[in-house]
């Protein structure tokens, strides 16, 4: 993504709700954030409150010990919290994140092969929105969970 379409985002996103901004971006018709291609992860579906990102790692991901390091485990949790939260903001509106909790619950390698990071909103509200995540193999074995709010303030001019 070039400064030139993050701006024309940001122009997008101030005159669209936070899931027709979204949809746009899962649609391929708004460019996605940079972070998800060094991520290897995928926005796949959102409705309002809730969103699901895809993560597919390799060794790019890894630690030193052989494991998808927890940081990038994070980093799809945040996305997927922070878009379920994005979801249903009104136009004119953005979210940064206040805190994530989250809990490792197995190692991850990738021979697991594409993970799927559920967000939803369990409780919206004008300046701070409660959510929760959840990521899975595609065996469904739970691998990770967490819980984050987010800060809701207007979206900047740039």
């Amino acid at each position: 993504m070039t400064q030139r379409d993050l701006s024309l985002t940001l122009r997008d996103h101030r005159a669209l709700t936070g899931l027709d901004m979204l949809r746009a971006m899962r649609d391929g018709t708004l460019p996605g954030p940079p972070i998800a291609g060094p991520m290897r992860m995928a926005l796949k579906e959102v409705e309002f409150g809730k969103s699901v990102f895809t993560c597919d790692p390799d060794e790019t991901l890894y630690n030193p010990f052989g494991v998808v390091h927890g940081g990038a485990i994070c980093t799809v949790l945040d996305s997927a919290t922070g878009c379920a939260a994005g979801s249903v903001l009104e136009a004119g509106l953005s979210y940064t994140s206040i805190d994530i909790d989250v809990s490792f619950l197995r190692p991850i390698t990738i021979s697991m092969g594409t993970l799927f990071a559920v967000g939803t909103v369990t409780k919206p509200g004008k300046r701070v929105i409660f959510t929760e995540g959840s990521l899975t193999d595609s065996a469904g074995t739970l691998l990770a969970t967490a819980t984050s709010r987010l800060l809701v303030f207007p979206t900047p001019l740039s």
